[in-house]
């Protein structure tokens, strides 16, 4: 059976590092490889300087195979390797993982080289929603050592809320973890909120089936952002589990993209899953 892959994007800060142990420790649970990816940024023209170029694969060369002496030994069944890129950083991340058939993608959110610039704004946005795969962002400052224990798993009204549950279900069992539905209610309006309490029938069956541990809770919410982070220190979240097309409210609107939001802002790992054919 084909060993399951996972990408690490790795600028060599400390935040990047955080999150390829993030990714280590899912990987030994899941039998997994781990791949790391450097891309080094073309010019304009789309190439690098000769000599300049040289000296930062040779010096991405050298720091990657540290990394790989260093946390090797972690892998027992599976391998840790690396891939160096030119281009542009998401374009390159993004084929990668196509090329790779990763089944997950780990990035750090606030490094303090090559990804710095990158993920301020709307960039991060689009290698989270361009990725063929669910992608784990990890903002600087994220604890390490903290093993998962309870997933937030945010349901709303919109189709698409539910096709997050199988891969989140798939990371929970991995790690004997909790889900915590939570329901949102953005509205007094009676069919939207029965549409949201469906959905969570329908995943508590499908999490039942599964052998999953559950929680199921529903909010009152103004900004589902706010409040999903809220709830999630309440209950000490290690993930929460989010679409990257979320249901829109006003509050929301005017901050931006709900995704975007929860990927700059939550100090907690963050698994996004692109709108696909429902699962469920």
């Amino acid at each position: 059976m084909k060993k399951r892959e996972i990408l690490v994007a790795i600028d060599f800060s400390d935040c990047s590092i955080n999150a390829l142990e993030h990714a280590l420790s899912i990987a030994q649970k899941a039998n997994a490889n781990i791949q790391m990816i450097w891309v080094a940024r073309a010019e304009s023209e789309g190439k690098l300087g000769e000599g300049e170029g040289e000296e930062q694969v040779e010096e991405a060369e050298k720091l990657f195979e540290g990394l790989i002496k260093k946390y090797a030994w972690r892998l027992k069944e599976g391998e840790i390797r690396y891939k160096i890129r030119f281009g542009k950083v998401y374009r390159e991340i993004v084929d990668e993982a196509i090329k790779l058939k990763a089944w997950l993608l780990v990035c750090g959110t606030h490094g303090t080289s090559g990804f710095e610039e990158f993920w301020i704004g709307s960039n991060a946005f689009r290698l989270v929603t361009a990725a063929p795969c669910p992608t784990i962002t990890i903002r600087e400052g994220t604890p390490i050592k903290r093993t998962l224990r309870n997933v937030v798993m945010p349901i709303d009204s919109s189709p698409d809320t539910r096709q997050k549950v199988p891969f989140t279900a798939a990371i929970a069992k991995l790690f004997n973890a909790r889900i915590h539905i939570l329901g949102l209610y953005t509205t007094q309006i009676y069919a939207v909120r029965d549409k949201v309490d469906r959905y969570i029938d329908q995943i508590k069956k499908y999490l039942d089936e599964h052998e999953i541990r559950y929680t199921a809770v529903t909010l009152e919410v103004d900004n589902i952002t706010e409040d999903t982070l809220r709830y999630a220190e309440e209950i000490d979240c290690n993930l929460i589990s989010i679409m990257t097309e979320q249901e829109k409210t006003t509050a929301n609107l005017w901050l931006g993209p709900y995704a975007q939001q929860m990927v700059n802002h939550s100090p907690y790992p963050v698994l996004c899953t692109q709108p696909k054919e429902l699962s469920i």
